[in-house]
């Protein structure tokens, strides 16, 4: 074939490849500018562990950056508030500022760009704290913060559960960690009953709380008999997290129902037969634990007071014997020593109590000792820094966890 002839007859593919590559080529382009679009490097852990923060924000007049390591200060409304630092503006309109060093630990935080809360778009690790807010999320590495990141080794499970609560008409979502080597395994285990706090839910101690890195990493180092943990949503009002479930009409929503002991029957009634029936469990009073954070801390105190036979270990976190009037809760304490003492009749291994210093539940702590005191009821005190906060009740898991089933 001449070569005259092989370019008249390869012309008609050499067009259509071409037009076809004209034609797609302003795809690719759109395509690249979405997915491949230069990133901010925010947050940048410095090796001294100061911090940068960079948000791009060209018409904005103000950007300040919050988090839950700044101290709380007046809001001018008898109220109280996160502190704040500006950010600087440069000539390409992105505002950073430097803080910390910070101490290693996992830390929420965001931006106010003009009096707007806002995510940082350059970080894709994010966290949902309940109904309060929805905050960026910053690791910073170091010994005190060693549980709290995935490391080698084997890992265990999360199961989304869905179960029948008869107690409170509802089908209900729970989740379920299995430690490594329980789907393996023929042995039965320990369960531990982890309630999380007030506007929480069910995704609470799996996301903020870290709880299922925790104990992986517990249980590999020795440290924590392998167990499972069972993680619920406290609001008796609610299927589960208000991002899968909407409200419940007519429902009561008001945190009057921590005081209802509706959750608290629905967990002894439905959530344990549940577990034992479909789990690989020690069914007994030495191989269950219940522990709870503030309204979980409450529930924690309630089960234990109304079922004293039921848990051999229970911990109480940044809660104690509380005034919850101002939360509209009116709660009877005429009972109180008598539950204490049927509690001390029953003669659990730990009774573990928890508080910061700075926690303003911290005097209901106060008093709740006192009274036990008086009834020369025996427990293990651990007062800790700092305040109300998932910083406080990830420290506590992982110390209350190696406690328990030895």
């Amino acid at each position: 074939m001449c070569l005259s002839n092989f370019y008249f007859k390869s012309m008609p593919s050499l067009l259509f490849k071409t037009m076809v590559i004209l034609l797609t080529l302003p795809l690719a382009i759109n395509a690249q500018e979405v997915g491949q679009t230069e990133r901010l490097v925010s947050p940048e852990l410095e090796a001294d562990n100061t911090v940068v923060f960079r948000i791009k924000a060209p018409k904005a007049e103000k950007v300040t950056l919050t988090g839950n390591w700044m101290p709380m200060v007046p809001n001018g409304d008898q109220g109280m508030i996160r502190q704040t630092v500006e950010l600087a503006k440069d000539d390409i309109g992105v505002w950073t500022t430097t803080v910390g060093p910070l101490a290693p630990e996992l830390y929420g935080y965001t931006f106010l760009v003009d009096g707007v809360t806002t995510l940082d778009p350059s970080n894709l690790k994010v966290a949902r704290d309940g109904v309060f807010r929805t905050e960026s999320l910053l690791y910073v590495p170091g010994e005190a913060s060693d549980l709290y990141w995935a490391k080698t080794g084997p890992k265990g499970s999360v199961h989304q559960i869905w179960y029948d609560s008869p107690n409170l008409e509802l089908t209900r979502r729970m989740f379920v960690y299995t430690p490594p080597g329980y789907h393996e395994s023929t042995e039965d285990y320990p369960v531990l009953y982890l309630l999380h706090g007030g506007g929480g839910d069910e995704e609470a101690w799996p996301t903020l709380g870290a709880a299922q890195t925790i104990m992986d990493n517990l249980i590999n180092s020795g440290k924590a008999e392998p167990m499972i943990v069972v993680m619920t949503n406290g609001n008796p009002s609610q299927a589960s997290a208000l991002t899968i479930s909407p409200k419940l009409p007519n429902v009561e929503q008001s945190g009057r129902g921590m005081a209802s002991m509706l959750f608290e029957k629905s967990l002894v009634n439905d959530v344990i037969p549940y577990i034992e029936k479909n789990f690989k469990v020690k069914a007994n009073k030495d191989n269950r634990a219940l522990t709870g954070l503030s309204m979980g801390g409450l529930q924690t105190m309630n089960t234990s007071f109304a079922y004293p036979d039921l848990f051999n270990y229970i911990g109480v976190m940044s809660m104690g014997f509380a005034d919850l009037s101002r939360f509209g809760i009116e709660v009877d304490h005429s009972k109180r020593a008598q539950q204490i003492l049927a509690l001390k009749e029953a003669n659990p291994k730990l009774y573990w109590i928890a508080c910061g210093k700075d926690d303003f539940l911290y005097e209901s702590v106060v008093t709740m000792r006192e009274e036990l005191d008086n009834q020369d009821f025996e427990y293990t005190y651990r007062e800790s820094t700092g305040g109300h906060t998932w910083t406080n009740w990830r420290i506590y898991l992982s110390e209350f966890a190696p406690m328990l089933f030895k």
